[in-house]
């Protein structure tokens, strides 16, 4: 793993979200994004080297509601930039950590992307994010 690539945020409404983090930040989103296969509208932030990704749900059975629901929201990963997602999945998978899904899938701001099961991982999801080169 490179570096931290991204924090994500679940929130319930993006634009108030957008609002009270361009206050923050004194910047705008440079990037919003609906990812339907992962059932949500994202915005992005960078404030410095950092990014931060906000996410909001489009769908009532989605991951993202579901995690409001259960713990309301706040920070709902870390990801991470890796050079090579498949083999960092199959190193992932090989030392026992439980991945979300057996092929990396299509995620926002141009990244292919898995998630590690929390429940290897101390309780935090963690995303692998490689650039996608098309």
């Amino acid at each position: 793993m490179q570096k931290v690539e991204h924090i994500g945020i679940a929130v319930k409404d993006l634009e108030e979200a957008e609002q009270v983090y361009s206050a923050l930040f004194s910047s705008q989103p440079y990037k919003r994004e609906t990812v339907a296969s992962e059932k949500v509208i994202t915005s992005f932030f960078k404030n410095g080297p950092n990014k931060i990704e906000l996410l909001q749900s489009t769908d009532p059975e989605s991951a993202i509601s579901k995690f409001i629901e259960k713990k309301g929201e706040g920070i709902h990963h870390i990801a991470f930039a890796v050079v090579d997602i498949k083999a960092e999945m199959k190193r992932l998978s090989t030392q026992g950590f439980r991945l979300l899904s057996d092929e990396p899938k299509r995620g926002a701001d141009n990244k292919w992307i898995c998630f590690v099961h929390p429940k290897s991982t101390n309780g935090v999801l963690i995303e692998l994010c490689q650039e996608a080169a098309d």
